[in-house]
């Protein structure tokens, strides 16, 4: 189903969404029996409540609660726990929201209608919204859109969504937006020089790879690196099942630069887009790199294996040396990292670090504006002599069990030499448990953030 508006009807319902605060100023406006019909049935514009008024065998009108200030402040998107309690319909929204506000209460009745059914049929109620006059619809609906594709590649389980499958979905996107694609698959990593993203996934019987995508013709530069790993067994440092039962979302970080990229391409910003995926699985076989290897990275740097399980810095190793090869304007990587951040700030912020503290600033202010909230974290020089094992130049998981999301962060880093704008987001990926407008499942983190810091962050 389409995460987009209806168009304007005669026809439609009055949807009135009402602050606690201004709830005696609309029932000043309205009839005596509507007055008393929602005094009746106790109507405060409490968050998220929803009273029918009846007319003459239909629906006059339909007035939801947007609560008060201190009550929205627990959650975001709350319009969109609405949608579920409305019959079939159209309704045309009336509020005293406008700019920013707005835009997220839309954003939320669009999102509130995603489902993923591909593998049990699911019906939402046909229940559709006119947007009020002046709101940017085409931009609403094309972010909804990358943030749909976000969650339907997270929520596909591993044996539909592998290094193939995730290939397939990054050249229909680049084909719908015509972006061009090229893809290394298998033994031709290591004649590309690819060598850690071939040694992460050559276990498996599925073909690691590197998808390389690119849209625009000017502008500014931006790539964005999205960690690919399909499933993550650990290796043979094995997850024990219950670390292993959410590994098919350990691509997240690229279904999030995907989605990003949907939002940019559909929306025609005008820069340069470079997208970088490697994509494996973690698996093991007789062939499985081993703890205490050492691995020779793109760059050349050296990298000790204490933890097969920290694999996903590998094959962004390689991929953001290659990134570093042609410096853009900014580079920014996404990944489901570490544990630690989760510790840190749990499922719903998404921690990032960032080499330039203008950029931080930028990008903090935009997922403010947009209810897409981040965490800066900082790369404390340091921890430095933590990722450094004396054997090789890098240490893989660092000892200790300390500061894991920021020694994970200065390792990639490593691998940014030439490019000096560089930003790396550690996210979770999942929503564990339902909220208004994000069911429980794959979730984006961030990317709404970014495309709306860009025009700072790129000067557009």
């Amino acid at each position: 189903m389409p995460l987009s508006f209806a168009s304007p009807t005669e026809s439609a319902v009055p949807l009135f969404l009402i602050d606690a605060d201004d709830l005696d100023a609309f029932l000043a406006t309205r009839s005596d029996d509507d007055q008393l019909w929602l005094k009746t049935n106790g109507f405060s514009a409490a968050l998220g409540s929803v009273c029918v008024i009846p007319g003459e065998g239909e629906i006059a009108a339909v007035v939801a609660g947007f609560g008060t200030k201190k009550t929205r402040a627990r959650g975001r998107f709350v319009f969109g726990a609405v949608r579920a309690k409305l019959s079939d319909g159209t309704y045309a929204l009336h509020t005293t929201l406008t700019g920013e506000a707005l835009d997220e209460q839309l954003l939320a009745w669009l999102l509130s209608g995603y489902v993923f059914d591909k593998y049990v049929k699911k019906s939402l109620p046909a229940v559709h919204l006119i947007a009020p006059e002046g709101v940017d619809v085409a931009r609403l609906e094309a972010i909804a859109a990358g943030e749909a594709l976000t969650r339907d590649l997270i929520n596909t389980p591993s044996n539909d969504m592998g290094p193939a499958e995730l290939e397939q979905a990054a050249r229909d996107l680049a084909q719908a937006h015509g972006a061009e694609i090229s893809v290394t698959v298998g033994e031709a990593l290591l004649t590309q020089n690819f060598p850690m993203i071939h040694a992460v996934g050559r276990a498996s019987p599925r073909a690691p790879a590197l998808i390389d995508m690119r849209w625009g013709e000017a502008g500014p530069t931006l790539t964005l690196v999205g960690k690919g790993v399909c499933f993550d067994t650990g290796g043979l440092n094995l997850k024990p099942g219950s670390s292993m039962g959410l590994m098919k979302k350990d691509m997240g970080g690229a279904a999030t630069v995907l989605g990003l990229a949907k939002m940019i391409m559909a929306l025609e910003v005008p820069l340069r887009l470079r997208v970088l995926i490697p994509a494996v699985e973690n698996a093991v076989s007789g062939n499985a790199f081993r703890p205490q290897d050492v691995l020779t990275s793109r760059k050349g740097l050296t990298v000790e294996i204490n933890n097969t399980d920290a694999e996903g810095r590998l094959v962004l190793a390689d991929a953001l040396a290659l990134a570093d090869e042609t410096p853009p304007d900014l580079l920014i990587s996404m990944a489901t990292l570490t544990g630690a951040a989760r510790v840190a700030v749990g499922p719903d912020l998404a921690p990032f670090f960032a080499t330039d503290s203008t950029d931080a600033l930028a990008l903090s202010k935009a997922a403010t504006k947009v209810a897409d909230p981040v965490w800066q974290l900082p790369y404390w020089e340091p921890y430095e002599n933590m990722i450094e094992p004396g054997i090789a130049d890098l240490d893989n998981a660092p000892s200790g069990g300390m500061a894991g999301s920021i020694t994970a962060a200065l390792f990639l880093r490593r691998f940014v030499t030439e490019t000096p704008r560089y930003m790396h987001f550690d996210i979770y990926g999942w929503n564990p448990t339902a909220a208004p407008a994000r069911p429980k499942g794959g979730v984006g983190q961030g990317a709404r953030a970014l495309l709306a810091a860009l025009p700072e962050l790129l000067s557009l």
